[in-house]
């Protein structure tokens, strides 16, 4: 399954470490946040005040195509 904006935002992290520096870069506190495994990544985007589409893409070009 690629990422999507209804993934959960703790199942990406952990499916694809690499998508770390990418919430890191978009100063997304989600890195250790328990509310992590909650949310989804459209749900954090709209807390941070991130840009869903620009967002995701960044995900996407680090290699985390998909997600287990």
């Amino acid at each position: 399954m690629a990422v999507e904006f209804d993934n959960l935002v703790d199942d990406v992290m952990r499916g694809a470490p690499e998508t770390i520096r990418v919430f890191l870069q978009f100063r997304m506190g989600c890195v250790g946040c328990p509310i992590a495994c909650y949310h989804t990544v459209d749900d954090a985007c709209r807390e941070h005040g991130v840009d869903r589409e620009a967002f995701v893409d960044a995900l996407r070009s680090v290699g985390a195509k998909t997600i287990a």
